[in-house]
């Protein structure tokens, strides 16, 4: 049997991988292939670490948990259509003159569609 901090790790990993819909708690134990107790043990381990978030809901007429990452890792997706990389003006472009991030009508553009994704308004 694997150690215990072994599981915990490749069980923090499962549960990141599930991003923001989560993972049903027994669907993280098949997977890990651990019993009900010691995958119930991990996910509560887990918890008390703030590594994850679990909430309580019905699965398949049962009473159960979905885990959640309190962290998603960072992902270069999230800079790689931002307007300044490209932009011919980022020599000439400061706070307070004519060019000025403030100012940006791409950047502003490209921010609220950031937040539109995000749920963000």
């Amino acid at each position: 049997m694997p150690r215990r901090d072994d599981l915990e790790h490749v069980a923090l990993q499962i549960v990141i991988n599930s991003g923001r819909e989560g993972i049903i708690q027994s669907d993280l134990w098949r997977k890990l292939d651990a019993s009900s107790r010691e995958g119930s043990r991990v996910s509560l381990k887990l918890e008390s670490k703030g590594l994850i978030r679990r909430e309580k809901e019905i699965s398949e007429g049962r009473w159960t948990y979905r885990l959640y990452p309190k962290r998603q890792p960072i992902s270069i997706d999230s800079v790689l259509t931002q307007p300044c990389l490209l932009c011919a003006l980022v020599p000439k472009c400061e706070f307070g003159g004519s060019i000025s991030p403030t100012t940006c009508e791409l950047l502003r553009n490209w921010l609220m569609e950031l937040a539109s994704k995000s749920g963000g308004t």
